[in-house]
């Protein structure tokens, strides 16, 4: 390589230095040394893996996260498969329909689990029609469960319509010229090709339930979400080198997932020699 193109590339690379730098590399650094700082120094992440409350709100937070995803991907695999294989009356303003919740920002996403199960909500009403009390369920995980499920469904979706449009439908008639069921063509044939699209999507789901604050804020009654507990302990408690390693604890783990599921995905996604 000459020396006018190696100069090229620099240049050409010095922008993405400056944006890692500026947005990735000296806040995470700060983040660090923030963590460490006050009496306790490097033991805030000793507490932080071994005190009751943290370790409890990390639980909630992997387990919603963990549900969250798997729910979504079976909404969006059985959705995304009839709408990229059927065309009918009114399907681009379905589609449109599902993925609207794209533009909603999380806090009203809470809000409209608040106006469907919250004490004047829908589910409220029909529980005083029936037997005379309030169904609530706005204000605990199921709430907010609904939330995020209902915000992660367009993601999801929309990746798997896409790898669903580039599958080869040979390999489907194959199968069903040898024999094979509904379900062995379900299982064998199109879970195998989709598998790449449900990994990624549900990685990034995974990691939009783990990092989500809005929806849980708004519905901040009873819930004790990692986000929530990151804000508590920055706002209400002050102790802010506590909530910078919960940042760091809950930034490593979605890494870690997303990392995983990006080898999965890659490993996947290639030929058996």
């Amino acid at each position: 390589m000459s020396v006018s193109s190696k100069r090229n590339l620099s240049l050409m690379m010095l922008p993405v230095l400056i944006i890692t730098c500026a947005f990735f590399l000296i806040p995470m650094g700060q983040l660090i040394l923030v963590s460490v700082s006050g009496d306790n120094g490097a033991m805030n992440y000793w507490q932080a893996l071994t005190d009751g409350r943290y370790l409890r709100s990390m639980l909630e937070t992997l387990v919603l996260s963990v549900v969250t995803t798997l729910t979504t991907l079976a909404i969006a695999l059985v959705a995304g498969l009839f709408l990229a294989r059927n065309q009918f009356s009114g399907k681009a303003w379905l589609v449109s329909l599902m993925t609207f919740p794209l533009a909603f920002p999380g806090v009203v996403v809470g809000f409209l689990v608040i106006m469907l199960g919250g004490r004047q909500g829908l589910s409220a009403e029909l529980g005083l029609l029936l037997d005379g009390s309030r169904w609530t369920f706005a204000y605990s995980l199921a709430g907010l469960f609904v939330g995020y499920v209902y915000f992660s469904i367009p993601r999801v979706l929309l990746t798997v319509m896409s790898a669903v449009e580039k599958m080869d439908l040979m390999l489907e008639e194959a199968a069903r010229s040898l024999g094979a069921s509904r379900l062995r063509i379900v299982l064998d044939v199109i879970l195998p090709a989709l598998k790449p699209a449900l990994i990624a999507s549900g990685a990034i789901c995974f990691a939009t339930s783990m990092g989500a604050f809005g929806t849980a804020f708004a519905l901040a009654s009873g819930i004790n979400v990692m986000p929530m507990t990151i804000y508590t302990e920055f706002t209400l408690g002050a102790n802010i080198a506590m909530a910078a390693a919960l940042s760091i604890i809950l930034g490593l783990i979605t890494w870690l997932v997303l990392l995983l599921a990006r080898s999965a995905s890659g490993a996947s996604s290639t030929p058996a020699a």
